[in-house]
């Protein structure tokens, strides 16, 4: 399943740095606004110590992780929603991700400039949530408009997308962002349509410097941000996006001294990238073999037939049945023969719901 999570904030907060901390795709990064215009997209491996367990009792020929695509979009400025900036061009692509880490600047440094010439993490945020917030508002008063037009002649659905667009309406002039208004089956039918950049699920990124990290959620600078992040029923991610663009260039043994060093039992980014994966609710289990050990991705909920799907059409297709076991028993007992001594190897059918962390074989007839 292919995930693109957008990385946006103001001009200089330090997204570039961290989307290369992330891709070490060498993504321009410079001490002055609009350096990124063109997006710049890296796939990143998500971070699972399941796998990593799985991996040890197994012994594969071949890992396959699960991965993040992570787009680095241009810094937003004030008046974005109107063209400012290049605006409009930087809002199309984040219409075009399916979830937003917002990185605000959360730490004082004189050598950096700041597009507001001060640093404010609640006012950074707001900037950004207006603009996003302003176009959705255009983006839902076109609607309303074209379903008031369409409606003369009848159209129960455009009845329904005018009583959605209004409902909206109301919130959004108030400051709500989209995804936090309540929705019925009909309003998120609409909603769909009119992708929204507000209604796309979203986390804020604290950059901090490396003398803030021990008091995370704590520091007064975050502690700003946590406030915005609460109003909004989202989360805050602390990170400085300078040690990890440092981390990320050292070898597996000096990467561990230096997390050794700083207090910290893995690199920021590993807690970012698997925040930003739980964005969308999804889940993965894993396929377990000598030839390989492979991380799958599927939205909670799915079915056996559709995570087998995401193998092959094939497994599918000709679904048979699953053969079902816990990653922890697996790891603990050591060898799938033993889970099945155990009695713990399930055998499941097509109505069964794959649980995260379910490591399966598919059998199947085509």
């Amino acid at each position: 399943m292919a995930l693109a999570v957008g990385i946006v904030g103001l001009p200089n907060v330090g997204k570039s740095t961290l989307f290369n901390a992330l891709s070490n795709a060498g993504a321009q990064s410079a001490n002055y606004p609009f350096c990124t215009i063109d997006p710049n997209v890296g796939m990143v491996s998500v971070p699972d110590s399941r796998m990593d367990e799985l991996v040890k009792v197994v012994e594969p020929n071949k890992i396959v992780p699960t991965t993040v695509e992570f787009v680095d979009i241009a810094g937003l400025v004030k008046g974005a929603s109107q063209g400012e900036g290049l605006g409009n061009q930087f809002l199309t692509h984040i219409r075009n991700v399916d979830a937003i880490v917002h990185v605000v600047r959360c730490f004082e440094d004189d050598n950096i400039i700041h597009v507001n010439n001060k640093v404010d993490p609640a006012g950074d945020a707001e900037i950004i949530n207006t603009e996003l917030l302003l176009r959705d508002i255009q983006s839902v008063e076109a609607r309303l408009n074209k379903g008031k037009k369409a409606s003369k002649g009848g159209d129960k659905s455009e009845k329904q997308a005018i009583a959605t667009c209004e409902k909206l309406l109301e919130a959004m002039n108030r400051g709500v962002m989209v995804r936090n208004i309540s929705l019925d089956l009909d309003d998120r039918e609409v909603v769909q349509n009119l992708a929204l950049l507000t209604a796309k699920p979203a986390l804020y990124a604290a950059n901090v410097s490396e003398a803030q990290l021990a008091a995370g959620l704590t520091d007064p600078l975050v502690a700003r941000l946590v406030e915005v992040a609460t109003r909004e029923g989202t989360e805050v991610v602390v990170i400085s996006a300078a040690i990890e663009a440092e981390i990320s260039g050292l070898s597996p043994e000096e990467r561990r001294e230096f997390l050794e060093g700083i207090g910290a039992e893995e690199p920021g980014l590993a807690r970012l990238i698997r925040r930003a994966y739980a964005l969308l609710d999804l889940i993965t289990y894993f396929t377990a073999g000598k030839q390989e050990v492979r991380a799958w991705t599927i939205t909670r909920g799915t079915l056996a037939p559709q995570a087998a799907g995401k193998i092959h059409s094939d497994f599918e297709r000709g679904f048979i049945r699953a053969e079902v076991m816990h990653w922890g028993d697996l790891v603990q007992l050591g060898s799938e023969a033993a889970v099945k001594a155990k009695g713990l190897m399930r055998v499941e059918g097509k109505e069964y719901t794959v649980q995260d962390g379910d490591v399966m074989h598919f059998r199947f007839n085509v």
